[in-house]
C-alpha cells in the first residue's frame, strides 16, 4: 500500500504533467553559508532532512577530510560533520536505510540510524565517481566521469554496468523506470576542459542502449538532474553556474544563475523545493521551482 505522502507526491508529479510547457521560474527561499565545497545534495522524505556532501578540499584528494552534513528544511545546519572520514564526497543516494556516497575510487555505504559508514566498495580503476542514483529494487548506479562508466551495485557486487564513450563524461545519474538518465559533462578534452558541451543522454536498463535527449545539441558542462514530472527536469551546469529546467522535448530553460560551481542538486516535489550547492562558495539555497 502506497504511504500518504508517497500518494501526495504522485499527484503533484501527475499535476505538473498539465504544465509542462508552461513558463517557469524559481525564487530563494533560504540561503545558508558555512559548508566546504559543497557537491551534492540529497533531500530524504523520510528523516525531513537534507543530506550534504563536503569535499573540503581537492575533489580528487585522498585526505580524509571529507564529510557529510545533515540540514534542516528550513535551512539550519543540523550537524556539519555527520559522517566523517571520506575523502573526497559527491554524489548521494539513499536505499533503504543506507545513504550511499561516491568517494572518488569507491562507494561508501553509510548506515542512516547510527551515522556511521558500514562499508566501502572499491571500483578498480576508477578515476572520479561523481553521482550515485538508486532503482527501484534497491541497485545502486555510480558514473565515473573521467572513464566514460557506469558502475551498478546490486546483490553486494559491485561492477561495471556500462562502459562507453557514447556517455560523453556522465555525470549526474536518475532512475526512471527502466532508464537511466545522464546529465553529461561533455567529451573531455584537457582536464577538464571541453570541445564541446553536454546534455542529457538516456541508458536503457534493459539492454544498455544510449541515446540523446532531444536533439542531442550541447547545453553545458551538466552535474545534477531531478525530475519536475510531466517528463521535464531539472539539472545544473556546473562551469556555467545555471540551473535549467528541460521541457520534454530537449528545450532548456534557466532558473537560476548562481556562479561557477552550481553542482548536484536535490528536490522536494512535494513541496517543489530545489536544494542547491555551490561547490566554490560553501553555500547551499533553496529554490521554489513553478
Amino acid at each position: 500500500m502506497l504511504s500518504v505522502r508517497h500518494a501526495l507526491v504522485m499527484l503533484v508529479l501527475a499535476t505538473a504533467a498539465t504544465a509542462t510547457n508552461a513558463a517557469a521560474s524559481a525564487t530563494k527561499v533560504w540561503e545558508t553559508a558555512g559548508f566546504k565545497n559543497p557537491e551534492s545534495a540529497l533531500f530524504d522524505s523520510n528523516a525531513g532532512v537534507v543530506y550534504v556532501s563536503n569535499v573540503n578540499g581537492v575533489p580528487t584528494g585522498k585526505d580524509g577530510n571529507g564529510f557529510v552534513s545533515t540540514v534542516s528544511l528550513d535551512g539550519k545546519v543540523q550537524t556539519l560533520e555527520w559522517v566523517k572520514g571520506l575523502n573526497g564526497p559527491k554524489g548521494l543516494a539513499r536505499a533503504g536505510g543506507k545513504l550511499y556516497v561516491a568517494d572518488i575510487d569507491e562507494l561508501v555505504e553509510i548506515d542512516i540510524k547510527s551515522a556511521t559508514i558500514a562499508k566501502r566498495y572499491p571500483a578498480s580503476g576508477a578515476k572520479f565517481l561523481n553521482d550515485v542514483a538508486a532503482d527501484a529494487a534497491g541497485n545502486i548506479y555510480v558514473s565515473d566521469m573521467a572513464t566514460n562508466t557506469i558502475w551498478r551495485l546490486s546483490g553486494g557486487t559491485f561492477e561495471v554496468f556500462v562502459n562507453d564513450a557514447k556517455l560523453e563524461g556522465p555525470n549526474g545519474l536518475l532512475v526512471e523506470n527502466d532508464t537511466l538518465w545522464v546529465a553529461a559533462w561533455g567529451v573531455m578534452t584537457n582536464g577538464m576542459e571541453t570541445k564541446v558541451p553536454g546534455h542529457l543522454k538516456r541508458v536503457s536498463l534493459t539492454d544498455k542502449t544510449i541515446a540523446s535527449h532531444g536533439d542531442g545539441s550541447p547545453l553545458g558542462n551538466l552535474d545534477g538532474i531531478e525530475p519536475l514530472g510531466g517528463g521535464a527536469y531539472l539539472v545544473s551546469d556546473w562551469v556555467a553556474g545555471k540551473v535549467f529546467r528541460i521541457t520534454p522535448n530537449g528545450e532548456a530553460n534557466i532558473l537560476a544563475e548562481l556562479g561557477p560551481g552550481t553542482a548536484d542538486l536535490g528536490y522536494d516535489p512535494l513541496t517543489a523545493t530545489a536544494y542547491i550547492p555551490q561547490m566554490k562558495t560553501g553555500m547551499l539555497y533553496a529554490f521554489k521551482v513553478k
